[in-house]
């Protein structure tokens, strides 16, 4: 068995939209980056290439290439399985967690759930998802970004 761990934050836009977990969220702000900026996906994928022994995200997808400009974070998330599987490894469990004062995502754990689950091609209950405030703490507590923390298991 294998443990990695992931973690990412970006600022908000106001005028952007926000993809969390690769499902829309309704707000009056996204996330500014140089791909879609979906804190959720970035944080496991990091994780996961951890746990492989791989590089980092920005290593496989830069903030500096015209190919990841406005990317859609789906698509990391599916190339960073395709690394994990040519490397013989198998995703046996993740557990990721948002932090945002704002908006409530609440309603959409289950759907950001089954979404990551359909990405990366394994059982709804091998992926958990929760989210939590800072209690108007930090940046995330003033609403300056959102963040997130993934943790995964990869087996042989």
């Amino acid at each position: 068995m294998r443990i990695g761990h992931g973690y990412d934050a970006h600022r908000i836009e106001f005028g952007k939209p926000l993809v969390i977990g690769a499902v829309p969220i309704k707000s009056d702000f996204g996330l500014k980056a140089h791909s879609d900026g979906d804190v959720l996906i970035h944080a496991l994928a990091d994780a996961i290439l951890g746990a492989a022994g791989l590089r980092d995200i920005g290593y496989y997808f830069p903030d500096s290439s015209d190919e990841t400009f406005n990317m859609d974070s789906k698509l990391i998330l599916k190339r960073v399985l395709e690394l994990i599987i040519k490397s013989g490894l198998k995703l046996e469990y993740a557990d990721c967690t948002l932090i945002a004062q704002m908006p409530k995502m609440a309603p959409y754990i289950e759907e950001i759930r089954k979404s990551l689950a359909d990405i990366l091609n394994v059982d709804y209950d091998r992926i958990n998802v929760k989210a939590t405030t800072e209690e108007k703490m930090g940046f995330t507590g003033r609403i300056e970004g959102l963040s997130a923390h993934a943790v995964c298991i990869l087996s042989e």
